[in-house]
C-alpha cells in the first residue's frame, strides 16, 4: 500500500517511518510537517493510506478529513486518546494508535487496513467554515464546534487557496472558505479587501508606504485598482 505520514513533529514521523519500514507491503511516498502540504500533494497523487496526527498548529486531523472528498484510509495517530469515539464517525479511519506506538500494535493496524474494503466515497463535503454572522458576532466551523469571534477583533484575512487565515487579536484561525464569501459577511465600514488574497481591517492600518500596508507585524500589498478606495477611506490632513 502507498502511504504517506501527516505529522507536525519530525521525531513522530521518524518512527511511523521506522514502523513502517518493517512492514514489508507498506511503501513510504511522502511525509508532511502539516496538512496543507499534504493536502497539495493529494490533489496531484493517490495513496492507499495516510497516518495522520490529530493535534496539528491551525489545522487538526480531524480539518483535514472534512477537506477530502474521496478520502483514502486512515490511521489515527496521536498522543490524546480522548478523539477515539468521534474518530469512529468516519468510515475512513480504520484505526486509532496512542502513541508511543509499539510494532505489534501498529502490524494489527495494518492488518486491518489490508482486509478492510475502500472507504465510502460520500463522506460529506466541507462545510462553509463562515457560517454566519449577527452584529458584532462571526461564528466559523472549527473542528465540528461554531467559534464566535468579535468582528472588530479581526484585523487581517488572507486566502491561501481553498482556505482562509482569519487574523483577530487574540488567535488565528484556519478554515475552509473563500474570501468572497467573508467579505458578503463583513462591514463595509470596517473592512476593505485591498489585494485579490487579503481583506484588511482599515481601522488596524498602522502605516502606509507606497503600494503596501502595515498591520501589526504583518506588510499587506495593495494592488493599484483597489488603492483610490483605501485612500478614500483614511481620514487624512
Amino acid at each position: 500500500m502507498n502511504c504517506i505520514i501527516i505529522d507536525d513533529e519530525a521525531t513522530a514521523r521518524a518512527i511511523i517511518s521506522q514502523l513502517c519500514s518493517n512492514v514489508s507491503s507498506l511503501n513510504i511516498l511522502e511525509e508532511f510537517p502539516n496538512a496543507m502540504q499534504a493536502i497539495k500533494f493529494l490533489n496531484q497523487n493517490e495513496v492507499d493510506l495516510i497516518f495522520l496526527d490529530i493535534h496539528m498548529p491551525d489545522f487538526t486531523g480531524f480539518d483535514f478529513i472534512e477537506t477530502l472528498k474521496n478520502p483514502p484510509k486512515i490511521i489515527l495517530t496521536t498522543s490524546d486518546p480522548q478523539f477515539a469515539i468521534q474518530a469512529f464517525e468516519y468510515d475512513c479511519i480504520i484505526d486509532y494508535l496512542v502513541k508511543p506506538i509499539v510494532q505489534d500494535r501498529f502490524d494489527k493496524a495494518i492488518q486491518k487496513a489490508e482486509s478492510s474494503e475502500a472507504p465510502s466515497k460520500t463522506i460529506k463535503e466541507p462545510k462553509n467554515a463562515v457560517e454566519t454572522a449577527s452584529g458584532n458576532d462571526l461564528y466559523i466551523n472549527i473542528d465540528r464546534r461554531l467559534i464566535k469571534i468579535d468582528i472588530p477583533t479581526i484585523y487581517l484575512i488572507e486566502a491561501k487557496g481553498d482556505y482562509i487565515n482569519v487574523k483577530t487579536e487574540d488567535k488565528n484561525y484556519t478554515v475552509h472558505s473563500t474570501l468572497k464569501k467573508i467579505e458578503d459577511k463583513l462591514p463595509n465600514d470596517l473592512f476593505l479587501k485591498v489585494h485579490r488574497s487579503f481583506i484588511i481591517n482599515v481601522q488596524k492600518i498602522i502605516d502606509i508606504e507606497d503600494n503596501s500596508v502595515l498591520i501589526k507585524k504583518d506588510v499587506i500589498p495593495v494592488s493599484r485598482s483597489n488603492r483610490p478606495e483605501l485612500m478614500k477611506r483614511l481620514n487624512l490632513l
